[in-house]
C-alpha cells in the first residue's frame, strides 16, 4: 500500500499528510487510544490489541445491514440460476446477446449481479486506516504512541515479513503471527467447505459455474492469509477477526435466507 508519491519538483510527498486524510487518521488514532484506555483494566498490556479487536467488532456490527443485503442477493441469484443457465444454453454462441439478456433478467427482477459487494468494499478503507496507524511514527503532527504497544512482546506495528527481512523475528514473533495466521487459514478452509460453489449445474450454480471457477473461488479464501504476512500485526488481527465474523454471519444468514432449491 503506497505511502508516498513524488511530485514534479522531485520532492517526496506523504499522502497521509494530506489534511483530510490526516484528520481521519487522527480521529481513528484517538478512537483506538480511547478504547485502549478503556480496556486496559481488563486487558493490561494487550489493551491496544484488544482495542483493534473491539474496533473490528464495531465495524462489522455497523455493516450488518449490508451483510443481510448480501445474503438476500445470494438468495436472489440462486432463484435466478435456472433461468440464467437456460439463457446460457440458448445464447451460448452469441456472447453479446447472452450478456444483454442476462442484464435484462436482472433488471426485470430488480436485482443486480453485483449486489452484496458492499461489506467487502466498505472494509477496505478500515484496513487501510489500521495499516497506516501502525506504520507512521507521527499522526497529524504528534507522536504515534500506538507503535510502542505490543501483544505478547510483539509490536503491533511489526509485520512478519518485515521482521524476517530485518532479522528482528523472535520466538514471540513466530508464535503470535502463527496464531493469527492459523485462525485465518482455518476459517478460510471452513468457509471453502461450507460455501463451496456447485459444479454440477444444480444448487446455486450460475451460467459461469464450473470446476475451474470452483477451484479459483476456493483458493481465493486463502489470499487473506498471504496479505496478513505483509501488514502490521494490528492489521493482521483485524483480518483474523473479520474473517471469523464473516464466516459466522454467513452461516446464520444462510439459515435465515436459504438458497432456492432446484
Amino acid at each position: 500500500m503506497p505511502r508516498t508519491d513524488t511530485g514534479r519538483n522531485g520532492h517526496t510527498l506523504d499522502l497521509y499528510a494530506f489534511p483530510p486524510i490526516a484528520a481521519i487518521l487522527d480521529a481513528a488514532y484517538s478512537l483506538l487510544m480511547g478504547l485502549s484506555a478503556l480496556l486496559e483494566p481488563l486487558a493490561g498490556s494487550a489493551a491496544a490489541a484488544a482495542s483493534v479487536v473491539l474496533l473490528t467488532l464495531l465495524v462489522r456490527t455497523a455493516l450488518l445491514p449490508a451483510g443481510i443485503a448480501q445474503a438476500k442477493a445470494e438468495q436472489m441469484r440462486s432463484r435466478l440460476a435456472p433461468r440464467l443457465r437456460e439463457l446460457q444454453r440458448r445464447h451460448k454462441r452469441d456472447p453479446e446477446r447472452l450478456q444483454r439478456e442476462t442484464m435484462k433478467l436482472y433488471a426485470d427482477e430488480k436485482a443486480s449481479p453485483f449486489a452484496g459487494c458492499l461489506p467487502m468494499l466498505a472494509q477496505a478503507p478500515v484496513v487501510a486506516i489500521v495499516y497506516a496507524l501502525f506504520l507512521h511514527t507521527a499522526i497529524a503532527g504528534h507522536a504515534n504512541a500506538l507503535l510502542v504497544e505490543q501483544l505478547f512482546g510483539v509490536p503491533l506495528g511489526a509485520s512478519l515479513v518485515g521482521a524476517l527481512a530485518t532479522g528482528a523475528a523472535t520466538a514471540s514473533t513466530w508464535g503470535v503471527f502463527a496464531g493469527v495466521l492459523a485462525v485465518i487459514v482455518v476459517v478460510a478452509e471452513l468457509t471453502r467447505r461450507a460455501f463451496r460453489p456447485s459444479v454440477d449445474g444444480s444448487r446455486d450454480a450460475g451460467p459461469w459455474a464450473g470446476a475451474g471457477m470452483a477451484r479459483v473461488a476456493g483458493l481465493l479464501q486463502f489470499t487473506t492469509a498471504v496479505f496478513a504476512l505483509f501488514v502490521p500485526l494490528a492489521a493482521a488481527l483485524y483480518l483474523a477477526v473479520t474473517v471469523s465474523w464473516t464466516l459466522a454471519q454467513r452461516l446464520v444468514l444462510r439459515r435465515l435466507y436459504p438458497l432456492a432449491a432446484t
